[in-house]
């Protein structure tokens, strides 16, 4: 079995050296090179053609965000950010993804042996999804998946519908991968009397609140990072706080989430799927659904129990898609009624809730 080659880049040797153990630790994974700034990898991209990529966001000489545009001008490689993952790196880290970045993890925690073990499977699990990225690019790479949790880590799954019907309808979208963009363009179109939308973006904590501002800013409606027990009403769109899961609730005055921690479902936290399986129990048949864009499978099991509940549910075409992932698993697994192109499916999605 080919192993992934991996190229780590950071101008810390204390980073580097704990991303080439945590890299060395996993059979499917092989360290081909190091580099201690972004110039020093250019040349060992030519030299070794690694599968993926690895970076730090502050370096001397470039900084990572530069790194990544000129990598995706020139050699179109999938690259993790692997930072501190603190707030000030905010617009940083937003940079980052605009440029291509595949996924942003925090770098290894050194201080406890659990937290480091931790901090490794996450990185090596992000390591083997990117491999996945557009594979037909280059040498095929066999990848053994990893075991992973469902839903049924946060939410017991839906057998029937226990409420009275509901009567509003609502919107609910899951992105990761060149979610940002795709979230971009859709919440734009959204007219300020739109029904409330519940949005799960896979985004590290302390960064969707400010995508969540820069969103508020560009859109006619009202964007905000959601809070534990917040109303979801018309002309609002909240969007799940990193590190938490974001689930539905329905009482007598209608919809509103619970924002609760929980285990990685799909490997994600927040998890696309927990937050659909929340909506087929309290909305069922007034739920309207799309997966947009993002690597792995997360949402596409829980598009197929929002189906089964009656809802309308659709995918992200690969045309339009950054990654065709998450799209791809939904359609699969018959979770979506409809493919779509990326700049039809909001008008589609409302059309949907002025059915139900």
């Amino acid at each position: 079995m080919a192993r992934i080659r991996v190229l780590v880049v950071h101008d810390s040797a204390v980073v580097r050296q704990s991303l080439v153990d945590v890299v060395a630790a996993d059979p499917q994974l092989s360290q081909c090179g190091i580099a201690s700034n972004p110039y020093l990898a250019v040349e060992k991209i030519k030299q070794l053609t690694p599968h993926v990529i690895i970076t730090g966001l502050v370096m001397a000489k470039m900084d990572g965000v530069t790194f990544i545009e000129k990598v995706m001008q020139q050699h179109p490689i999938p690259i993790i950010v692997c930072t501190a993952l603190d707030e000030s790196e905010s617009p940083m880290v937003a940079r980052a993804i605009q440029a291509g970045a595949i996924e942003v993890i925090k770098r290894p925690v050194i201080g406890g042996k659990v937290f480091f073990q931790q901090s490794a499977r996450l990185i090596c699990n992000s390591v083997k999804a990117a491999a996945a990225v557009r594979l037909k690019c280059r040498s095929a790479v066999s990848v053994v998946s990893q075991p992973k949790q469902n839903a049924d880590a946060v939410i017991a799954p839906v057998k029937k519908l226990q409420l009275p019907p509901a009567e509003e309808p609502v919107l609910l979208l899951g992105a990761s991968t060149g979610g940002t963009q795709a979230l971009d363009l859709i919440l734009a179109q959204m007219p300020s009397h739109c029904p409330g939308i519940c949005v799960v973006q896979h985004m590290p904590r302390g960064f969707t609140a400010m995508f969540a501002r820069r969103l508020n800013e560009c859109c006619g409606i009202t964007v905000q990072q959601a809070y534990h027990g917040q109303r979801v009403c018309a002309g609002l769109a909240l969007i799940a706080p990193g590190n938490s899961h974001m689930l539905l609730r329905r009482d007598g005055r209608g919809y509103f989430v619970e924002i609760v921690h929980g285990p990685l479902v799909a490997r994600h936290r927040p998890a696309v799927d927990v937050l659909f399986r929340s909506a087929a129990y309290c909305a069922g048949p007034k739920a309207v659904a799309a997966v947009l864009t993002g690597m792995g499978d997360d949402g596409a099991q829980g598009l197929l129990e929002l189906r089964s509940h009656g809802a309308w549910t659709c995918n992200q075409d690969e045309a339009s898609s950054v990654v065709y992932g998450m799209p791809k698993a939904a359609r699969k697994q018959g979770g979506s009624g409809v493919e779509l192109p990326l700049e039809t499916i909001a008008q589609a999605m409302l059309g949907a809730a002025g059915d139900v």
